[in-house]
């Protein structure tokens, strides 16, 4: 299976068109190489695993063409050395399902769950997998990342990130395999899909903190109007797990931002500084 290469602005951007999958439908995976990467047989990166992949590098992909130009966000900060150079992975949404892929699936299929699920019954045109998602994700794409790409394959060095109810899909994930993610970057998190429903059951199957980084933000415009009053309720629950805020989590409101991706690209350096940071100030602690 061979990717193709794709014209970008720094970096290098590989494309595998239709990743085949026993789980899923085929789809497209987009793979980014940070700048240098070509240049050293040593070096081994962290990973970032993103959904809704199709956003977030060419306009020509992305929603409303305006993609979130992650190699710019993370190319600067590499050039301003606060983080380490890093693999993105690009998971593409494909087909009609998407709230089917990144509902949380577990909260979603109790009784309560099911009767919430129904007011979404016209953005749900399939079955909910979000399991069968990440089953995907963890035993099939990722051995094949580690395997091909010089990946530091170890739960700290591995995250997820992703918007709207990519953020939701990202949260789960870490719960569902705390021993695989190190870290979720949870962006504009739809909360209205699930309420207190959601917040309730991440509250209960948090991992210990100390081990994992959680990052939430939203807007105050458009869909993320309405986030606040949700959020506040899922930082309780952070604290309540003794997560430490500043440390092991945080939370950031971005007064004037909307639910896109002009403004979740405005903002995308926040994340990655903060999930990723401390591997940095870490290697230059043991190299130093």
């Amino acid at each position: 299976m061979q990717p193709l290469a794709l014209a970008i602005s720094t970096g290098t951007l590989l494309r595998y068109k239709n990743f085949p999958t026993q789980f899923l439908p085929a789809r497209p995976i987009d793979i980014w190489l940070p700048p240098g990467y070509e240049n050293s047989s040593a070096d081994r990166y962290p990973v970032l695993y993103m959904h809704d992949g199709q956003n977030l590098f060419l306009p020509e992909n992305a929603y409303a063409r305006e993609p979130w130009a992650m190699d710019q966000a993370i190319a600067g900060l590499m050039e301003t050395k606060k983080i380490p150079g890093l693999i993105v992975v690009g998971l593409w949404n494909v087909g009609e399902n998407r709230w089917g892929e990144y509902l949380p699936q577990k909260p979603a299929q109790t009784p309560q769950g099911r009767e919430f699920a129904a007011r979404f019954a016209n953005r749900l045109p399939g079955e909910i997998c979000s399991d069968v998602y990440l089953r995907f994700l963890v035993n099939e794409l990722k051995p094949f990342i580690d395997a091909a790409y010089r990946t530091r394959p170890e739960q700290s060095a591995t995250f997820i990130m992703g918007s709207s109810m990519g953020g939701l899909i990202s949260l789960y994930a870490l719960t569902e395999y705390p021993h695989i993610f190190g870290g979720a970057g949870c962006i504009s998190t739809h909360w209205p899909a699930g309420e207190s429903l959601l917040i309730d059951y991440f509250g209960s199957v948090l991992p210990k903190p100390g081990t994992h980084k959680l990052y939430f933000d939203f807007g105050t415009e458009t869909l993320d109007a309405a986030y606040e009053p949700w959020q506040t309720q899922m930082d309780e629950k952070m604290r309540t797990a003794g997560y430490v805020f500043g440390q092991d989590w945080v939370t950031q409101k971005f007064s004037g931002a909307a639910h896109n991706e002009i403004s979740w690209r405005k903002r995308a350096h926040i994340p990655l500084e903060f999930l990723l940071g401390p591997i940095l100030r870490q290697d230059t602690n043991i190299t130093g």
